[in-house]
């Protein structure tokens, strides 16, 4: 058996100064006993927790490969959305001393991928993806759903929610859906977590991921998409300097927005206005097969077509964009089967 280092250590101290002077040793070698024994006890229990998620490296470690891939095979006709967001997460992912939290606020109509690409976020950064515990969902509906009534209640409680969450791990996510259905005021209220603080009430923020969902703006960009395919461009020549300018715009000037006069767009907490194109034929169609592949079906070309012209597409007279995007496939997939 391996002596220990605390036995090896008496047995050196008894030899050198005598037995006389034992006894205090023998005592002060019982509280080196005590104090490993402790610390064994305390290193055990660490690690039986953490069989369990906590926040570590064994836990949360962002996977950049994993999410380029995700984005390349799984989100469809996003090019812009997926360029920007691939490219602000691993920036912000691979700096240990950010100097804020990421904010992004992601904009486009129903059924085009938002909170789709915010759990792909998710699913590449924290080893239990969207079932992480530091994974908060907020749903203006759900959580705030009478805000002339309770708005300083509601801010009191999220402050709380926002305080709880980082406090368990600093590289928590918050995920803000239906940012259109929720008051300004109570939008505003968050902005000292997105800024450029330390602490705040003793807690840092700086490297929390903040991300907004809403469908306002998508008419601005459903628009401009449109205006490049009546021109004769290409959907992919459309940039992210074409529509985030006038998208926050339109967001900030907006009365039944969000984002309306709020100092989160005019102070600039948020880093990136992304928008979402409206969807086309053809990527309705990757979603029935997408959805065919998820459920083990061989992907079937006739079942995929038969859905998509199904659905309900705008412009009237020239049927380019699905008015639901990919939204309702899962559910209607059944009945073509």
């Amino acid at each position: 058996m391996k002596p220990r280092k605390q036995h090896v250590l008496l047995l050196w101290m008894l030899v050198c100064t005598g037995v006389a002077e034992a006894s205090e040793y023998v005592a002060a070698a019982a509280v080196v006993g005590v104090v490993a024994t402790l610390t064994g006890v305390v290193y055990r229990y660490q690690n039986i927790y953490c069989y369990y998620e906590c926040c570590g490296r064994q836990w949360i470690s962002f996977n950049w490969q994993g999410f380029a891939d995700d984005l390349d095979l799984k989100l469809f006709g996003q090019h812009i959305a997926a360029h920007s967001i691939l490219k602000a997460v691993e920036g912000f992912m691979s700096n240990n001393n950010p100097k804020k939290p990421l904010v992004l606020s992601l904009h486009g109509s129903t059924g085009t991928g938002k909170n789709f690409a915010s759990q792909l976020i998710a699913e590449n950064i924290y080893k239990e993806g969207i079932k992480s515990r530091f994974f908060h969902v907020f749903s203006a509906t759900h959580h705030f759903p009478h805000p002339k009534q309770h708005l300083h209640t509601y801010k009191i409680r999220l402050k709380q929610w926002l305080k709880e969450g980082i406090t368990d791990c600093e590289r928590s996510m918050f995920i803000f859906d239906e940012v259109d259905k929720m008051d300004p005021n109570l939008m505003d209220s968050i902005k000292p977590y997105l800024d450029y603080y330390d602490k705040l009430d003793g807690v840092s923020y700086q490297k929390a991921i903040f991300i907004f969902l809403s469908n306002e703006g998508g008419d601005v960009i459903a628009q401009t998409a449109l205006d490049f395919k009546k021109a004769g461009r290409r959907r992919e020549a459309i940039k992210l300097v074409d529509l985030e300018t006038p998208l926050s715009l339109s967001l900030f000037n907006n009365t039944q927005s969000g984002f309306f006069r709020s100092s989160l767009i005019s102070k600039k907490m948020v880093d990136y206005f992304i928008p979402f194109l409206p969807l086309e034929y053809n990527h309705v169609i990757q979603c029935v097969k997408a959805e065919m592949k998820t459920r083990g079906i061989l992907p079937n070309p006739d079942v995929a077509e038969r859905l998509a012209k199904d659905l309900v597409y705008f412009p009237k007279s020239e049927r380019i964009f699905s008015t639901i995007g990919c939204k309702t496939v899962d559910k209607k997939l059944h009945f073509y089967l």
